[in-house]
Formats: C-alpha cells, structure tokens, sequence
C-alpha cells in the first residue's frame, strides 16, 4: 500500500491543454474517486498516474517514489478496464494468473494467489471457464481477480462499471467497496457517475475542464458544495436553482423572486444588497407548506416511486423537484406551496457561481 501524490500536473496533447494545474493528495489505504462530465480529464489524469500518459508538468509521487519517467510496470500499480480486457483464449484461471507468469512466480505461488483471490471475488467455481462462458458481472470480477493478485500498491480503476446493466452496477458497488475494505489497498477510481462516487468514495474529486472543482469527504460536499458546478453535479435528484436578488437590511438577509417572493436565508450569507444570485435547494429540503408559506408552484408531473414521492413543478420559470416521503395524489396544474428548509439552503453568485453560505 501506499500514498499517491499528484503536484501541480499539468497535460497537453499538442497546443490543447487537457489537465490544469491539478494538485490532489490520496492517502495510504483510501478510496478517492475521480468524477466528471465527460471530456474533464479523469481518464487522462488516470492514465498519467499508470503511465499510460507522459506528464507534461508537475509530479506524481506513489508511496514517496516519484514515478514520472518508470514504465507502468515499475510503479507497481493494477489497473482495471471499462472493457475488462481479458484474453478470449485464456480460462478465468490463466487471465488471472498471466501477470504472474510473466513475473516467473513459481506455480505453488500462483495457484495460491489466484485462489485466494477467487475466493474473495466468489470465481472458485469459474477457474475452469473461458470469458465467453461469463456474464459481464464475472468478467468484471475476473478483471479484478487479476489486479488482485498482482498485490500492488494502488489499484486504478478506469470507469469499470460502465458496461453493466443498473443492477448489476449497483451489486458491484457493493462488492467493490467490500474488497476495498478486506484489502485496504490504495485505489484511485474514475467514473461520470457521481452516485458511484457519493456510495464507494473515501474521497470524492469533483473535475470540470481539466480542473479540481472541489475535493473531500462525500458528504462534505453534499452538504458543503464550493460553487454551482458542484452543488449540481453531487446529488440525485440534483439540487434546484433559481435566479433571485439578494435583499439586506441591517443583520438580515433575505432573497427576492422575479414574482416578488421572497424567503429567508442562513444569517452567515456574503454578499450585497441587490447582488444577483442563485438560490439553491435540494428537493428532499423542500417540505409542502400553506398559502403565503414558502414559494407558489404549479405541478407538472408527479412520480411515485413505492418509497417516496417525486413531484416536478414549475417557479417563475423554473422547473423545481421536490421529494417526499407520503404519498400525494396532486395532479399537473394543481397549485402546491413548497417550504424550503432555509438552514439548509445554498446561495451562489450569479456570475462566478462561488457559494455565498459558508454552512457549519
């Protein structure tokens, strides 16, 4: 195991510059997942971390040794791919064993390895089988059963999910985060799908252009989002905006409405009177209020799901989601008040999107 360090890395494929000056620090043991929009560099960065990709500027450091000019196989890394990248012609026993070969690892050695490996991966009843002869969950799990028994100091895992079906994604999750923990390898994890990061992640690294948006604990960023781009990106549903003016009057601070609502918010919110603003809820802070209670919306579509109810409706122009735990029988064009919780609620500036409420 070990630590990675990622110092002021910067990427260029020709005159384009893909990666930004990205400084990142992952722990020995930790989980950090990487996550983006398509085309934000996650992949890029990943791929300079395994020397895949030469590094233009900056250093990356695993376990104290800066590893900038190593070939892959000297960093002492296991990657695991979004396509699984086994070999057709090989069993579940040889595509998991070949790295080893490759190393002369006597064979008492590599049985032992792959075996353990197999058993905490579930494959022992697999060994024998060829990857046509699998489903894209056991494929999956063979891909990670060869990174396992290499032993390596990190493990990099390139979007691994991608291919499987919803239900499957979500066992893997699970599985993955349970390897993680019997393991406690060091393992750096790429995905676009920010639920991935929110379930699996010690650390989340939110990207955008080639830029780390903000990092931290999941939550954190739930709760504590730096900008807009965050706040709308960490979430499911995702957090509702709506342009508003910002209003104070000596200590107090409130929000203004295009319709001329207005609503409290946090008393430690920046900014001055009549700033643009985007004011920001996540629909489950959103609670069914009376008449002059909160902000007049009108139903769109409303979409029970068993646990809990998801309504859409429509602000000033503003499409909001809310979710709720009863049961409503609204239907579109039905006039619903909705209650924001207003310790919870997020302010951003309009034009750069940095977040005004610094929360506790």
């Amino acid at each position: 195991m070990a630590s990675v360090q990622i110092q002021a890395v910067q990427k260029y494929f020709g005159s384009t510059q893909v990666i930004r000056g990205v400084d990142i620090d992952i722990d020995d043991g930790q989980f950090a997942v990487l996550v983006g929009p398509s085309g934000c560099g996650k992949s890029t960065l990943l791929r300079m971390l395994a020397g895949l990709e030469e590094i233009s500027e900056g250093e990356i450091a695993i376990g104290g040794r800066v590893v900038n000019n190593m070939q892959p196989k000297e960093r002492d890394i296991a990657m695991v791919f979004q396509n699984y990248a086994l070999y057709p012609h090989m069993t579940v026993f040889d595509n998991m064993a070949f790295s080893l070969l490759l190393a002369r690892s006597d064979k008492a050695s590599i049985r032992q390895r792959v075996e353990k490996a197999a058993d905490i991966l579930g494959l022992k009843d697999l060994l024998d089988r060829y990857p046509r002869q699998l489903s894209g969950g056991q494929r999956q799990r063979v891909a990670m059963g060869r990174a396992i028994v290499r032993d390596p100091q990190v493990f990099l895992f390139d979007e691994p999910l991608s291919n499987l079906d919803a239900k499957l994604r979500v066992q893997m999750r699970t599985e993955i985060k349970e390897m993680h923990q019997r393991l406690k390898t060091t393992s750096v994890y790429v995905t676009h799908d920010q639920i991935e990061a929110m379930t699996m992640a010690d650390q989340i690294v939110v990207m955008r252009d080639g830029v780390v948006e903000q990092r931290g604990k999941p939550l954190d960023l739930y709760d504590r989002p730096a900008n807009l781009f965050v706040a709308g990106f960490i979430g499911s549903p995702a957090m509702n905006f709506i342009p508003a003016t910002l209003r104070r009057k000596g200590m107090d601070a409130e929000v203004e409405f295009s319709d001329g609502t207005r609503l409290p918010v946090p008393t430690n919110v920046e900014g001055m009177d009549g700033q643009k603003v985007i004011y920001g809820v996540r629909p489950e802070h959103l609670a069914l209020g009376q008449p002059g209670d909160g902000i007049p919306t009108g139903v769109i579509v409303v979409e029970p799901t068993g646990a809990d109810t998801q309504v859409y409706s429509r602000f000033c122009g503003t499409e909001l989601t809310s979710v709720f735990r009863e049961r409503h029988d609204f239907t579109a064009g039905d006039l619903i008040h909705l209650r924001p919780d207003h310790q919870q609620t997020h302010l951003f500036d309009a034009g750069t999107g940095r977040a005004l409420v610094q929360h506790d």
